[in-house]
């Protein structure tokens, strides 16, 4: 089954009517552009992004309550398609749950929020645990399947402002994807997505898990997105998804480089080259940072305050991993922290300050 086949085959057994454009201040505002991103600020929200068919899914809207009162004008959802498709059959969509992903559109609109829409996990593709079957990279049936997914929603928001509304194609192309292979994925996917809303704005996550600037995408009309966790050392120190991370040293904020770090960038030299990629007419947004729970809280911060200092100077934004949880500024259970009571919550305000100060 081709793609134009797929969505008129789910367009049938799932769609709702086209979501019209609703009169909101955001729509009075300039659409954001490949070539020049906002300085959009916020956090990802993780309700879909790993599948839990036990799970209550759907994005709370207490959460975009929380962005909105903390000051903050941005969400990414890195979400896993497996939970809006057919567990048989990844052709199939399960209306019930992409309603819930209208529902989160909706709530960032009315909040002034700008939502970004991620496949943290797409067919063919995830930098998380099992691996996906067939590889979207190599194998023309998951090129297909993905192609098809992202025009599904293409299709279901067209005509929303793009000061509303983005797509972020892929989470974190890793280490063996080439130049090659990327651009022609990334050319696939956007076509189907234009081809039923020509002026979306996309955002591309850059290959070696967000580190390395993808000039491979330049005239595609794309904008491109940096992960920050960098020292990883520092970042991920004892995360327990990273083999080895308990036997690294106690990171330090300036750190010295270990054995084993010679080909890891410094952050300032990250924002030199994504600063040069930029300088080539492609938009730069930093969709992730974030440091692991178990970093000495100090020196979080102290890195904190240093990185979001270097991409408020290079005029980016950014997204904080998560909005709670070991990466974020609530409920992060931090044994090292004296939290503040917010709305249930607990609050990082050492954290929260730090964001705003080094984001003035």
């Amino acid at each position: 089954m081709n793609r134009r086949q797929w969505l008129q085959a789910t367009a049938a057994s799932a769609t709702l009517p086209m979501l019209a454009p609703q009169t909101h201040s955001l729509e009075q505002r300039p659409d954001p552009s490949p070539a020049r991103l906002p300085q959009w600020r916020g956090f990802n929200l993780l309700s879909m992004f790993y599948v839990d068919r036990k799970a209550v899914v759907g994005f709370p809207e207490t959460d975009f309550d929380l962005v909105k009162e903390l000051g903050y004008n941005f969400v990414r959802l890195p979400m896993d398609y497996r939970f809006w498709v057919d567990p048989k059959d990844w052709t199939k969509v399960r209306e019930e749950i992409a309603a819930r992903i209208d529902k989160a559109v909706d709530d960032g609109r009315d909040r002034e929020v700008h939502v970004q829409l991620n496949f943290h996990r797409a067919p063919g593709y995830t930098v998380a645990k099992p691996a996906e079957e067939l590889s979207l990279w190599t194998d023309p049936r998951a090129l297909d399947a993905c192609s098809a997914h992202w025009a599904f929603f293409a299709s279901r928001y067209k005509g929303r402002p793009n000061a509303e509304l983005s797509f972020n194609l892929l989470n974190e192309p890793d280490h063996t994807v080439t130049a090659e292979q990327h651009r022609h994925v990334i050319e696939r996917l956007a076509a189907a997505i234009r081809e039923h809303d020509a002026d979306r704005l996309i955002v591309c996550d850059g290959r070696k898990w967000g580190r390395t600037p993808p000039v491979e995408l330049l005239g595609l009309n794309v904008a491109a997105s940096m992960h920050g966790y960098d020292p990883h050392r520092l970042t991920h120190y004892k995360a327990e998804w990273v083999e080895g991370s308990d036997h690294w040293p106690l990171p330090t904020w300036p750190m010295a480089k270990q054995d084993g770090d010679s080909s890891e960038p410094s952050p300032a030299e990250l924002v030199k080259a994504w600063k040069a990629l930029e300088a080539q007419g492609m938009g730069v947004h930093v969709g992730e940072f974030g440091c692991h729970s178990r970093t000495p809280h100090p020196v979080v911060l102290a890195w904190m305050r240093d990185v979001v200092r270097l991409w408020t100077d290079a005029g980016w934004g950014w997204a904080l991993w998560n909005l709670h949880g070991s990466f974020g500024i609530l409920d992060s259970r931090r044994d090292d922290v004296a939290y503040e009571n917010f709305h249930g919550h607990k609050l990082d305000r050492a954290m929260l300050e730090t964001l705003k100060e080094a984001s003035a």
